[in-house]
């Protein structure tokens, strides 16, 4: 297996250096509007150093709204050095425009200093091979992880225009609140590092809402829609988060028992958007074989005894010389 590339493991600034995708499509409409729905596609961008994600809707496969839709990310988030994607038309496209663009600006016999400057610093396309999808495994598994969750929430249903919006952003911010690892190694920080942090400095939160997932989806108003579907959204990407940070496989090889001090995401039911249930291990219960199968797990609302199919160690940490387990 090779080595990660540079732009993987050299420190940047977020979106410095950015992947970017198609997924889609999705079907909205406009409110006031007897037209048929349209369909529209979504670019995610994945920061290729810390995995933030950003979320752009863009109205079709045209060069120009994909460009249009760089142009509303660089002012968001920064202009990247690199663009990193596959070779679709659109992508492609976009290259050659931005070069001619950046040539017209260049030949100007009189320059305005600012726009010189502007066109001095290009973004730079590097494209993976053809067909060979791999090769953007980071963002390719955004994506899919986006979409899929998406398609599942939304269903049958169109989404208008406003609530499409509306809840790509809120699922923007569920994305980027997953925990990472453990910010500190103080027993008493239950705080975790997460995308998020590298953007806005502090965790993100959600505004506090009402419970939507017992409630049909005919008997909600417009806006408590987009926050069912942001909710349904929740559920299940934490689902799958949780399982895939405990791969349940079959336990033929030893494995390091979790030791005191860990910080492990509790598998809770019904946590609100954007919540983690963090804590630390204070105390182990190992069984006659030696084997930990119950922890104490001190959150900032106490202490629970769990078993350790109800924790999941966060994926970075210092486990390298713990004791061994056959789990």
């Amino acid at each position: 297996m090779a080595d990660l590339p540079a732009e993987r493991v050299t420190p940047s600034a977020p979106f410095l250096k950015v992947g970017v995708d198609y997924c889609g499509p999705f079907f909205i409409s406009y409110p006031n509007r007897r037209a048929k729905p349209v369909k529209c596609y979504v670019a995610v961008f994945v920061c290729l150093s810390v995995k933030a994600i950003h979320l752009e809707l863009v109205a079709d496969l045209t060069t120009q709204a994909f460009i249009a839709a760089l142009r509303r990310f660089v002012s968001r988030r920064g202009r990247p050095q690199l663009i990193m994607c596959d070779n679709a038309t659109t992508f492609v496209g976009a290259n050659r425009e931005l070069r001619q663009l950046y040539k017209q600006l260049n030949e100007r016999e009189f320059q305005d200093p600012v726009i010189k400057e502007a066109a001095n610093d290009g973004i730079t396309f590097k494209f993976i091979p053809p067909r060979t999808p791999n090769f953007g495994g980071l963002w390719e598994a955004q994506v899919k992880s986006f979409k899929a969750h998406l398609k599942k929430s939304v269903g049958l249903r169109t989404l208008k225009n406003d609530e499409m919006l509306t809840a790509l952003a809120q699922i923007e911010a569920v994305l980027n609140s997953r925990p990472m690892t453990a910010i500190s190694s103080d027993p008493s920080d239950y705080e975790a590092l997460t995308p998020g942090h590298f953007l806005v400095q502090r965790p993100l939160t959600a505004v506090a809402d009402q419970n939507f997932n017992d409630v049909s989806i005919n008997q909600l108003k417009m806006w408590d829609q987009a926050q069912s579907l942001v909710q349904q959204f929740w559920k299940k990407y934490r689902t799958q988060y949780l399982s895939d940070l405990q791969n349940r496989v079959k336990w033929t090889k030893l494995k390091n028992n979790i030791a005191i001090g860990t910080m492990v995401l509790l598998k809770e039911e019904n946590v609100p958007p954007l919540r983690w249930p963090l804590g630390r291990v204070v105390k182990v219960f190992p069984g006659t074989d030696g084997n930990i199968r119950v922890v104490t797990v001190r959150t900032q609302n106490g202490c629970f005894d769990r078993g350790i199919t109800k924790v999941c160690p966060l994926p970075i940490g210092d486990n390298e010389n713990l004791p061994q387990n056959s789990n």
